[in-house]
């Protein structure tokens, strides 16, 4: 077990072999949740909401029965709904 000490401003360090495990670098970002025996942190990918609409409306062009409805929201929880499909199928 590895500890981790808090610092001032309540700052902690994970140690090196915690962040290679995580794949976690200088930047990223961690979800921090309170579980029933201490505290959870899982590295998240975080996105600028704009770009990934570009690079979705990029791809989703070339795709010919796929149909934006114009609703971004919409859309947006439809390809949620498909990616959920997809990695379900995949198990």
């Amino acid at each position: 077990m590895t500890l981790v000490r808090v610092r001032r401003a309540a700052q902690l360090t994970l140690p090196a072999e915690i962040r290679k495990a995580l794949d976690v670098k200088d930047g990223d970002y961690l979800e921090a949740k309170v579980v029933k025996n201490g505290v959870m942190l899982k590295p998240v990918a975080v996105t600028d909401r704009e770009r990934a609409w570009k690079k979705i409306e990029e791809i989703t062009s070339r795709v010919r029965d796929l149909k934006p409805t114009g609703n971004p929201k919409a859309d947006e929880e439809w390809i949620a709904r498909e990616i959920k499909r997809f990695r379900r199928e995949q198990r």
